[in-house]
């Protein structure tokens, strides 16, 4: 009986975490709060993409620091308190907007959401891989899908909210009293103060040495018992090949996702003729139009979490990364190339881009607690997304300074990946 309640207490720890990474996910689409905020303040490209580039640097390094609490204090408590932050950062980045502060913008939602986004997308990955050591990389992709699917919903809904709390001069109808930013980001900010911290309370870790009935832990992968400590992990060169394979993966998408909106609209426009002086009305199309493009690759950046993950524990993890590295550095070239250049095709190669952009996120915790073992993986697996922070600066930076050859270095970091992925065994000592 013991047994089979803690069997449903998994699969509910496992929904606490999808809703979680739902609400942690919002952050991939940035890109359409990107052209409201320059049109409404004057701010130009560089200066609001900074904000994504210092979300995405802190993110990773508290990542980092909330694995190592989630061993130290346990799960609940450092959800909870990336629930806080999370919420709080989002209320003031829409403070920053009404009062038209770029500081305070990169204070909210660079580093506060930032803070507790770490905080929170770590927790649910190190919690259910020791509930669920039967389903490893089905679970994590489960839970990190929720983190891909956020941007869908936020994608879908924000151009709308935008929109429709927007304020125009009664006098001067081109100009913009209130960029509808604002307001939708007060709202948000309130829905994850309640959703994040409440879905935090059902954390638990499992009872020591406890395994799901009937399960026998594979001979394949480390034990518990045969872990490596942080200290121990970082001292391999898999290690370093495992942090290096993801920030390569995570360098790419995020540089795309940076600046997904726009590429997007200017696809568009080609696609559609659209030239010159565009009226109020072909601009809300064609705005539409790039949040569409995000909402749906955002669908596959969810989905493509779950697809990789699970496919991982039936090819394995290296696989995995070999096609998905190969694979995107194709669709890369093509895009580069005006090979893809119309929008429903962009649509397509957008998509599966993003399916393994989030397919990386998913199948990582797996392959790193298959390498050093199940013990200590909130240290070792979230120090290893500082990968993310690195990628965070890299992607965004060069997506957005080179623009003209942004997509063909794309194609080149994850040529690199490929071969890193290729020669890599696992560590020696150890069975993985």
């Amino acid at each position: 009986m013991a047994n089979e309640n803690l069997e449903s207490k998994r699969w509910l720890i496992a929904i606490a975490a999808v809703v979680i990474q739902l609400c942690l996910g919002t952050v991939y689409a940035w890109s359409v709060f990107k052209i409201p905020l320059m049109k409404m303040h004057g701010w130009d490209g560089k200066e609001v993409q900074l904000t994504f580039m210092i979300l995405m640097g802190i993110l990773g390094l508290a990542a980092a620091f909330g694995g190592t609490l989630v061993d130290k204090k346990g799960p609940r408590f450092v959800a909870t308190i990336g629930g806080i932050l999370f919420g709080i950062g989002t209320l003031v980045a829409g403070y920053a907007d009404q009062t038209g502060s770029l500081t305070l913008l990169y204070i909210g939602f660079g580093v506060i959401c930032a803070l507790g986004n770490g905080f929170g997308y770590v927790t649910p990955i190190a919690t259910l891989i020791r509930w669920f050591p039967d389903k490893r990389g089905l679970v994590t992709g489960l839970a990190v899908m929720g983190f891909g699917a956020g941007a869908f919903f936020m994608g879908k809904i924000a151009p709308f909210m935008i929109k429709k709390f927007q304020l125009i001069d009664a006098a001067d109808p081109t100009k913009i009293i209130a960029s509808g930013v604002s307001t939708t980001w007060y709202i948000w900010g309130v829905i994850f103060l309640v959703l994040v911290t409440g879905a935090a309370q059902f954390f638990k870790n499992p009872p020591a040495g406890w395994l799901p009935k009937g399960f026998t832990p594979s001979t394949t992968s480390v034990s518990a018992a045969d872990s490596f400590t942080l200290g121990e992990a970082v001292k391999t060169p898999q290690w370093w090949m495992l942090w290096s394979m993801l920030c390569l993966n995570v360098s790419a998408g995020l540089g795309l996702i940076s600046q997904h909106s726009p590429l997007a609209q200017e696809i568009y426009k080609k696609t559609m003729g659209l030239t010159g002086d565009l009226t109020p009305e072909q601009l809300a199309v064609v705005a539409a139009a790039g949040g569409a493009v995000v909402a749906y690759a955002a669908i596959f950046n969810g989905l493509g979490r779950l697809f990789w993950a699970k496919i991982s524990d039936n090819i394995g993890r290296k696989m995995v990364f070999l096609i998905m590295f190969a694979t995107q550095a194709v669709l890369y070239v093509l895009v580069a190339k005006g090979i893809i250049a119309t929008y429903w095709p962009f649509i397509f190669a957008s998509c599966y881009l993003l399916a393994c952009y989030g397919g990386g996120f998913a199948t990582m915790p797996a392959f790193a607690a298959d390498s050093f073992g199940p013990a200590n993986i909130g240290k070792v697996y979230g120090f290893m997304l500082t990968a993310w922070s690195v990628a965070g600066i890299v992607g965004p930076f060069v997506f957005e300074a080179f623009k003209p050859q942004a997509l063909y270095i794309a194609a080149g970091l994850l040529v690199v990946g490929f071969c890193i992925a290729l020669v890599f065994k696992a560590p020696k000592g150890k069975k993985a």
